[in-house]
């Protein structure tokens, strides 16, 4: 299923987002792209060739950056460094698009057994808010996999309790950390819980869950300490935070028809060249704006949280989403798709609850997604954890499902799933 899968998005890809252009290229009257690509693809260069983590703005020279966490740009320095172009790197991507449809369905496996397994695979192979995202050079598919990979392996911990799969999930949860900022809270939301309520001896779970944290540490660290000897002030993991705060709270976001997204025009300019100590500045006055509309904050944030799940403006999101690679038709078949995937996911969440399986480890992703929309903007793409969480569960409960009409067949035996009511997380 990961190889169909790939195929399918390198198809995709040759059919459809290789034509892209960036704003200015000389071609730009054709199918737009992101800005962000133009981000991943010249960190990833530069990489290649050795220059670390630099990028050019307005066609000056390349100055240290750290605009987004670095994994993407790492994972795709290779295919930079061996070839020119950017389909390449857009195969690359989609390479991993088929690796995270394994992942989801070793997920799903883990949870519910093997026909959980490859139907949560085949949701994940044919869903377009999957898909539509591995034919970008962007941060979402290797987020998406490093979701999957933290799930994995917190439910194999509560099947075989063993410190290797403790520590796997704080790597990976590291790992997810570096593709996308908010996924810190990985760590004391899914990662830790699922540690401590695996039905060990306290004190082992204390520092099993350790190990677990500082194996994320250690991840992250070389990214933090790198930052720290490149910039004046203090940078962890990104400081996007200053642009997207800015461009978050300002009159068109908050009552405009942009309202709970983002207006990159309310972000002001870089006047230092230091990036560290310009965003300072910004998140200042996006702080001090939201001290001066405190009465509109929760009906933007109601906006910003309806973005994110397809709920509020899905026509408009879709087109916003084709000006950064992802075409309206893909976005809409996305949207569409996504409602019985929730609905069927919710039923998921009742199965395991019955069973008496722990559900935070795959409730924690949609609960980031949630909380990221809150404090900044709704954006669909930005819900990319919880898919992964969405897959899983609806492909739970169609097992269910099939399992309930078995059940009414002659000579039917019952079959063990990885994680039932006996299981230690419960």
């Amino acid at each position: 299923m990961a190889f169909i899968a790939f195929a399918g998005r390198a198809a995709y890809v040759m059919l459809e987002t290789r034509h892209q252009q960036f704003p200015g290229s000389p071609d730009a009257s054709g199918p737009r792209r992101s800005l962000d690509e133009a981000w991943y693809t010249t960190a990833a260069r530069n990489l290649a060739e050795g220059n670390g983590v630099k990028i050019s703005y307005g066609g000056g020279p390349a100055v240290d950056d750290a605009q987004h966490p670095p994994f993407t740009a790492i994972a795709l320095a290779p295919t930079a460094f061996f070839f020119d172009g950017d389909t390449p790197l857009r195969l690359t991507v989609a390479l991993f698009g088929g690796v995270t449809v394994f992942v989801i369905g070793l997920a799903a496996a883990e949870v519910a057994g093997h026909r959980a397994g490859v139907i949560a695979a085949v949701i994940a192979a044919v869903y377009p808010n999957l898909w539509m995202n591995d034919g970008l050079v962007m941060s979402e598919t290797f987020a998406a996999l490093l979701t999957a990979s933290t799930v994995l392996f917190a439910y194999r911990f509560a099947r075989r309790r063993s410190a290797f799969d403790a520590i796997a999930a704080g790597v990976a949860a590291g790992l997810a950390m570096l593709t996308r900022s908010e996924l810190v809270l990985f760590v004391p939301l899914l990662v830790v819980p699922a540690i401590l309520r695996a039905g060990l001896e306290w004190k082992r779970a204390l520092r099993v869950a350790a190990a677990s944290v500082l194996a994320s540490a250690i991840v992250v660290a070389p990214w933090i300490i790198y930052n720290h000897t490149r910039f004046t002030k203090p940078v962890y993991l990104s400081y996007a935070d200053g642009d997207v705060l800015t461009g978050a709270n300002c009159d068109p976001t908050y009552y405009g028809p942009l309202i709970g997204f983002v207006d990159n025009f309310c972000t002001i300019p870089n006047p230092t060249g230091d990036l560290s100590v310009d965003v300072s500045a910004k998140r200042t006055q996006a702080f001090d704006y939201m001290r001066g509309h405190l009465s509109r904050l929760p009906i933007v944030v109601a906006a910003r949280v309806g973005r994110v799940w397809g709920a509020y403006r899905p026509v408009q999101m879709a087109r916003i989403a084709e000006s950064e690679g992802r075409p309206e038709w893909a976005s809409m078949l996305g949207w569409l798709m996504s409602w019985p995937l929730i609905a069927l996911a919710i039923a998921g969440c009742v199965s395991l609850r019955r069973r008496g399986v722990q559900l935070l480890p795959l409730l924690a992703p949609a609960i980031v997604a949630t909380l990221n929309a809150a404090a900044f903007f709704g954006f669909v793409r930005h819900r990319i954890p919880a898919e992964v969480s969405i897959v899983v569960l609806a492909a739970v409960a169609l097992d269910a499902w099939m399992r309930a009409r078995a059940r009414t067949r002659p000579g039917y035996q019952p079959r063990s799933a990885s994680l039932t009511s006996s299981s230690p997380i419960s």
